[in-house]
């Protein structure tokens, strides 16, 4: 479930939606590993109120410049267009959705 993003459709996903969270992950991370399980799920149940995308920091190291990503996983909140909120680590499912329903 790689979602390719360019630098310009991450300006539009922020912009044309009110709750984004991007999850930046590498594939070597084990802890980013050991998260995927729990983003893949809360993607796709809570896709009517989240816009959930994964960014690969090996792939687009610029985005993570960008957001000044310096360990992962990194999960950046965004409500409304501008950064809400950030985690850096493993989370556990019930807090990932408690900080996902305080930006609902």
């Amino acid at each position: 479930m790689e979602i390719q993003l360019e630098q310009i459709d991450v300006k539009n996903i922020i912009e044309n939606n009110s709750n984004v969270l991007f999850d930046f992950y590498a594939e070597w991370c084990g802890p980013c590993q050991t998260l995927l399980p729990t983003i893949n799920k809360l993607a796709d149940e809570l896709k009517d109120d989240v816009v959930i995308k994964k960014i690969n920091v090996d792939d687009y190291p610029e985005l993570a410049a960008k957001y000044s990503v310096r360990n992962i996983p990194t999960l950046i909140f965004f409500k409304n267009g501008e950064p809400a909120d950030r985690h850096t680590g493993l989370i556990t499912e019930r807090n990932l959705r408690s900080k996902i329903d305080r930006l609902k």
